[in-house]
């Protein structure tokens, strides 16, 4: 197990996102933050000491680790922070990171991904004095910031934008894991593309795995050859699998998931859903600066800027101007409340397209 200071070395692209966005969730932050690079501590004081255990993906999947870790780079620009990321190599590992991080003098500690909520529950319950925040999992501990996220307001549009640019009218759906949390991201995405056309098929498959990169593209090959066009990835890194695969062929697309995977493969991903993790982790850096104890759940959707999509930056040409009009319109429309996504199996079976 090793673990060590976030350096330079990792170069991820960091989005400075409009954070007035989120005022419908967020506290006001007490200090200003300061012009990047300077510490933006009052007093001289200690810089604030933020810590961060990945899941299994780790560091470079593209997606959820990486979006996350942006947050981090973003409080350590922003609010002159003391960062340090320990990266686990499987499940096992979870546990004895959280602990090590525990035993260190850390104002704040991001658990990435619900896979460690268990393990965190247990570490929080034995570190009463630590604070510690964790990422799409609901924690009842009283030291414990939950964050989570409506993923199928943006997979809504997501599918509403494969459905709209499908020749096939066929798309398909490859989650990681068929749990609860995936199941949001298939139901709001299967509900866009009834929204804008009941008859679209929608092909669904799970790789079982959010880091089988292997099996990621063969399942892609799969719907690709059963007649799928576009197909939504929200697979973690398993997902870059299906990247690759769609970049190999031509006539089809791919939609990726969690950070901003336009430029992994230009032209063939039409948007990506982009779970805007960094500005959950940097709002809970804030109140932990400001001194408020942040816990509790905050829920992230698209009328605070928390999920949606790219902005078409390589395809507006294949989807045209008359397609990215019509997505703007149901967005507008799910943050009036005149569309709201299912997060369920069982509410997308019930679920109408609405008229506008």
């Amino acid at each position: 197990m090793t673990f060590r200071r976030a350096r330079a070395s990792y170069r991820g692209a960091l989005v400075l996102v409009a954070l007035a966005a989120l005022a419908a969730c967020a506290k006001p932050a007490t200090t200003a933050p300061a012009p990047e690079g300077e510490n933006a501590t009052p007093g001289g004081a200690a810089p604030l000491k933020l810590a961060m255990v990945t899941d299994v993906g780790g560091l470079g999947d593209k997606s959820f680790n990486d979006s996350a870790y942006a947050g981090l780079q973003l409080a350590k620009a922003r609010l002159g922070a003391d960062i340090q990321v320990l990266q686990s190599k499987s499940a096992a590992d979870y546990q004895p990171n959280l602990t090590v991080l525990a035993d260190e003098d850390e104002d704040e500690i991001f658990a990435v991904g619900f896979l460690m909520s268990k393990d965190l529950d247990e570490v929080a319950k034995t570190y009463p004095r630590r604070h510690f925040a964790i990422v799409d999992a609901i924690s009842d501990q009283p030291n414990v910031a939950s964050m989570t996220f409506r993923e199928q307001d943006g997979s809504f549009l997501a599918g509403a934008l494969a459905a709209l640019v499908s020749k096939s009218k066929t798309i398909g759906f490859l989650g990681g894991m068929d749990i609860p949390l995936l199941r949001k991201f298939e139901a709001g995405f299967s509900a866009g593309a009834r929204q804008v056309n009941p008859n679209v098929k929608v092909l669904v498959k799970y790789v079982g795995s959010f880091e089988d990169v292997a099996s990621g593209k063969e399942l892609a090959g799969v719907m690709y050859d059963a007649g799928a066009d576009v197909i939504f990835v929200a697979a973690g890194k398993s997902g870059l699998g299906a990247i690759d695969e769609t970049r190999a062929r031509s006539g089809v697309y791919a939609i990726g998931v969690d950070s901003d995977q336009d430029g992994l493969a230009p032209g063939k991903i039409l948007t990506s859903m982009v779970k805007h993790v960094d500005v959950a982790v940097f709002k809970i850096a804030e109140e932990a600066q400001a001194q408020k104890i942040p816990a509790g759940n905050v829920e992230f959707g698209l009328k605070d800027d928390g999920v949606g999509l790219t902005d078409f930056h390589y395809t507006k040409r294949q989807i045209g101007a008359a397609n990215i009009a019509k997505i703007a319109a149901l967005r507008a429309a799910i943050v009036a409340g005149k569309i709201v996504p299912p997060a369920t199996r069982e509410g997308l079976a019930t679920f109408k397209p609405v008229k506008l």
